[in-house]
């Protein structure tokens, strides 16, 4: 008899000053290095003196910060047999997406995919900030919003690495809310690169559960967090472009739904991202605004 899975914890944060904008950040980035993001910005930088410090921030993430995703994450990480098994369709590389939900979670994406060396979309103002230097030391690529050149070079440099067969991790909610159950509205850029590039669309969904006593009172932890791996998804070549991008879409937020523990029929938001500023998707259940 299959055992009966318990119903997925809510943190429910009322605490976090969540926007109006479903894809809107609400983290204050203090610091600014006034870097400009333009068609001459290496956003893959290749340089001998940048490479070394990835490699060597990565040896840093395999003996000190994994271990920690255990300790400050409360970190588990299933469907990890999903890798095994599509060992063949994803050798070439693959984009992944996954809800955005804590500051470290894509340390957790990072150490679910082994041995894989993911690249990250990110947000342009978090590479002028104080993390810019580390965000980019694991694979952080600004996503620029100066100029149509600049948005065609970034568009190389990411084609440039599916081409290399490496692997793209981007969150296609837009902005990371802390602690946020529900799965908010996708962009299209997941969808995009795998259709544009032929890739594997791999989806990863965190839910949460209740942490003990000790956990809560003592060291002030709001939840521990599960991490799934899904099954690749492709896009479907009797569609259009642009409804294979739809699609794609449709099917990798009900396939986040999933992982994350929702059933995708009661989760709160439309599966495609749609800019509609609806705040009463969360008024109400989280007691915010």
């Amino acid at each position: 008899m299959k055992k009966e899975q318990k119903p997925a914890f809510d943190p429910k944060p009322t605490k976090y000053p969540f926007p109006e904008d479903t894809d809107r950040h609400y983290i204050t980035v203090k610091k600014d290095n006034h870097k400009v993001f333009d068609r001459n910005y290496p956003y893959v930088d290749r340089s001998i003196f940048f490479m070394l410090r990835h490699y060597a921030v990565r040896a840093m993430l395999f003996t000190i910060v994994f271990p920690m995703t255990r300790v400050r994450l409360g970190l588990k990480i299933e469907g990890r047999k999903n890798l095994k098994k599509h060992k063949d369709e994803l050798k070439n590389g693959a984009v992944t997406c996954s809800n955005h939900v804590h500051f470290w979670d894509y340390l957790a994406v990072m150490r679910a995919i082994l041995p894989h060396d993911p690249y990250l979309l990110v947000w342009d103002r978090n590479v002028r900030g104080e993390s810019s230097a580390l965000i980019r030391s694991v694979g952080g690529i600004p996503i620029p919003t100066d100029s149509p050149a600049a948005s065609a070079a970034f568009l190389k440099a990411v084609k440039g690495v599916l081409d290399e067969g490496k692997w793209l991790h981007i969150y296609p909610e837009g902005s990371m809310w802390e602690y946020y159950r529900p799965i908010r509205p996708f962009k299209t850029g997941a969808a995009y690169f795998a259709r544009k590039e032929n890739k594997p669309l791999l989806p990863l969904g965190f839910s949460y559960r209740k942490p003990g006593w000790i956990r809560r009172k003592i060291f002030k932890q709001t939840a521990l967090f599960t991490l799934r791996i899904g099954e690749p998804l492709y896009a479907d070549p009797s569609l259009p472009p642009t409804e294979q991008e739809k699609d794609l879409v449709a099917r990798s937020h009900a396939a986040v739904c999933r992982l994350a523990g929702i059933d995708p029929a009661e989760n709160l938001y439309e599966p495609v991202y749609n800019n509609s500023k609806r705040i009463d998707y969360y008024t109400t259940e989280y007691g915010v605004k």
